[in-house]
């Protein structure tokens, strides 16, 4: 039976946060939004439905989300040709592909998911990508994860995801999979482990160097039984 390595990507394989970061405040401040740097980098890895309500309230004009997305993407679109891996994180997930488990990312980008990809340069080692636009809703419901183990074709027991925010760290939990939590992305080690997190490391090398006593040698192998 197959095993699942599920995998964020902003600021869990590419050192991509701060870059959303900037690019969010931007598109807020052109349109007459005061949005603190801080209150959006808490929001990362929602949805950008999910990442405008929170911060700038249900009672918001929705009229203008898509123009406030539309800012955003093409703030960020200037960086798509030098996005950063993160270091060792093609490492990592080649290693697991060698290993026999079925690598794939979790991700709420959008029109940048080829440019990340890109980045990370280890197109051979993952197998399929489960964005939020595949399913109703995004992180923190358990429906990426859940879609990702589908194409996957392994059940959660048999699955780990590796992610940088507390959202990650629901999404995963909600769907039954241990959580590994990653401080690179900016979150703190306790609000990681407060939402679910089993083990934390510092970036994709620190994982890769202590994987052999990580979650990732507890998940069970061959058929159940």
């Amino acid at each position: 039976m197959n095993r699942a390595a599920l995998f964020d990507v902003d600021g869990t394989l590419t050192d991509t946060d701060h870059l959303h970061v900037t690019s969010w405040w931007e598109a807020f401040r052109q349109a007459g939004h005061d949005v603190s740097m801080h209150a959006i980098h808490r929001a990362l890895g929602l949805p950008g439905e999910d990442l405008l309500a929170r911060l700038l309230g249900d009672g918001r004009d929705r009229s203008d989300d898509d123009a406030l997305s539309a800012a955003h993407d093409t703030l960020y679109g200037t960086f798509f040709d030098r996005l950063p891996r993160l270091d060792s994180a093609d490492e990592l997930l080649c290693l697991l592909d060698r290993r026999g488990w079925r690598v794939v990312l979790v991700t709420s980008a959008g029109s940048e998911l080829k440019a990340l990809r890109r980045a990370i340069d280890a197109a051979d080692a993952i197998t399929a990508t489960a964005s939020s636009d595949d399913v109703e809703k995004g992180k923190p419901a358990p429906d990426p994860v859940h879609h990702a183990l589908e194409l996957a074709d392994a059940p959660a027991r048999r699955a780990v995801f590796v992610g940088d925010t507390v959202w990650d760290m629901k999404a995963a939990a909600r769907a039954g999979v241990a959580c590994v939590g990653l401080l690179c992305g900016g979150i703190p080690r306790h609000d990681l482990e407060e939402v679910g997190a089993r083990a934390v490391y510092g970036d994709p090398a620190d994982l890769l160097a202590r994987l052999d006593h990580s979650p990732f040698a507890d998940a069970p192998q061959g058929a159940d039984r």
